[in-house]
Parts: C-alpha cells; sequence; structure tokens
C-alpha cells in the first residue's frame, strides 16, 4: 500500500528557522517544540510547556565529536511546573553542557500521565539505540510501565506520528542508516540486480557499501586496508581518527558509516585517493 501524505504545520516561534519551532500534524493530538538552549527562558509562561512530555537534548561530544542525545520524561510537579523547569534544571547541570538544542514532545489536550511518558521515554530510548545514529547518554534503561493493550496501541500510533516530527525538525534520531545494516558475505557477494550495494575488494580491502537517499553507507563488518599512503586525503584520514573504537586490530568496521560521496567512501576504505565511481563495483547478478 502507498504511503500517504501528511499536511505538517510548523511555526517559526521568533521568526527565524533557527529560533524556536512549534510543531504540529493534522489528526494528531501531540505537540513538539525545536528549542535551542539559548532560547530557554523565551518560553516561560506557555502552559503546554508546564504539562508533563518527553523530551530529547541533542548535542555533539566533545572528546569524539560525534551526536549524542539523552532521552528524559517530565511530570508535572506540585508547584505547577513540568517539561521547561526540567530543561532549565538540565540546563544548568554542569555534565550536561553538552547539549545544544532540546525537542519536546507533549500534547494539545494535556492527557499524558506518569503511565505514557514512561512507556515513552522507554520506546524512544531503545528505537534511538537501535538506529545507531546518536550516542545515547541515558545511563539507564527506562522501564516502561504497565500499560493495557489498547493504551499501548494508542501511544505506538503516537510515536508513528512522533517519528515523523523528529524527521521534520532535522533530527533523524531514530533512522537506521540502511534498513539492513547487516554486512554481506565477504567471500563472493552474490546480490540481486537491483538492490543498492556495492563492493571493493582489493589491496586487503574487502568492503561491502549500500546506497541510500543521504549518501554511501560502508557496512559494519567491512573490511578496510590497514595502512594509509602519504598522499591519502585528509578527509579519509580524520575519518579514521574519529573512528577507531569501531575498527578493530584486523581492519574491520563494527558499526555502518555514512559518506555523502562514493569518493570519500572509497578514500576511506583503501586509505589512499581514489575515484569512488570506478572503485566501488557492481555486484554480479545471481543466476536463475
Amino acid at each position: 500500500m502507498a504511503k500517504r501524505g501528511k499536511s505538517i504545520n510548523l511555526f517559526l516561534m521568533d521568526g527565524d528557522p533557527s529560533g524556536r519551532i512549534k510543531c504540529t500534524l493534522a489528526n494528531w493530538t501531540g505537540v513538539a517544540y525545536k528549542i535551542p538552549r539559548t532560547e530557554l527562558d523565551k518560553c516561560k509562561g506557555r502552559d503546554d510547556l508546564s504539562q508533563s512530555g518527553v523530551y530529547f537534548l541533542f548535542g555533539t561530544s566533545d572528546q569524539t565529536g560525534e551526536n549524542v542525545v539523552y532521552i528524559g520524561q517530565a511530570g508535572v510537579r506540585k508547584n505547577g511546573e513540568g517539561i521547561l523547569y526540567r530543561l532549565q534544571e538540565h540546563k544548568r547541570n554542569l555534565d550536561k553542557a553538552y547539549w545544544t538544542e532540546a525537542l519536546v514532545f507533549t500534547t494539545s489536550n494535556n492527557s499524558f500521565g506518569p503511565t505514557e511518558i514512561s512507556y515513552l521515554e522507554n520506546r524512544f530510548t531503545n528505537m534511538a539505540v537501535a538506529a545507531k545514529r546518536y550516542l545515547v547518554k541515558n545511563g539507564n534503561d527506562p522501564t516502561p510501565g504497565n500499560i493495557t493493550e489498547e493504551k499501548e496501541s494508542e501511544l505506538e500510533e503516537f510515536i508513528d506520528y512522533a517519528k515523523i516530527v523528529m524527521g521534520t525538525l532535522g533530527h533523524k534520531v531514530f533512522e537506521p542508516l540502511t534498513q539492513s545494516a547487516t554486512a554481506h558475505s565477504t567471500a563472493d557477494p552474490i546480490i540481486e540486480a537491483d538492490s543498492p550495494t556495492f563492493y571493493i575488494k582489493r589491496s586487503g580491502a574487502n568492503a561491502q557499501a549500500r546506497l541510500t537517499s543521504e549518501g554511501l553507507v560502508v557496512l559494519s563488518g567491512s573490511t578496510i586496508r590497514k595502512d594509509i599512503v602519504p598522499s591519502c586525503p585528509d578527509y579519509a584520514k580524520n575519518t579514521r581518527e574519529d573512528n577507531k573504537d569501531y575498527i578493530d586490530g584486523n581492519g574491520v568496521l563494527q558499526k555502518d558509516i555514512l559518506f555523502k560521496t562514493p569518493s570519500g567512501a572509497s578514500a576511506f576504505v583503501l586509505g589512499a585517493p581514489t575515484n569512488g565511481n570506478v572503485e566501488w563495483k557492481k555486484p554480479r547478478v545471481a543466476s536463475r
């Protein structure tokens, strides 16, 4: 069945695309806010940000340059404070100085209770961990709570809409780099002709990559050439250095890595300046 279109309303609260954004979706009771850390104080007095909800803190690791996210929940306190108050606590916490932007999910009808936000926090965290796009900073796996099957169905529908909104607001935290992150056989790949998958097998490298709408993803399980030549481009050297914790002693990748261009991916794999359009080979078609 073909996917149906969605009508999304984005309200630039400050008249600036880099400022605060409120997002609603047709036929959805949810409300999302994208709030730069520096703009939190401007949100004081908003009733829906005094409610219960789930929030994401996005930033970059100072040590590795990796995208990071922290996912949490906020209930309404006795003093009437909710999500915004919790975000302000995080802003004052020096241990969470890495985040630069918050994304909040609540509802237009204030329908989230403790059970709902616990379930959503658990599901969002596990989805982000499984996607492997961001380093998830949560120390513990949140409890899902106990909910009825009717409530679970309702919340899963909320999650489906939240995934659309999250991507629209610029964070693909729930989307794997490839739909299948499993590396193909390193022996002699035989792949269907219409599969957007390619390989390099020379100079000690045995790598597979999958073409996606974002670029070329070198797949986990690929073997890259261990040494690099003096003329290797700096970006390829830097990518190897940034991902050294995910390359084992035999040069085997332990995670998928996205490159914007085929040449960037092949330079990383071969440790040399290359033409990716030449290096990446199409697999032979399986006989029928």
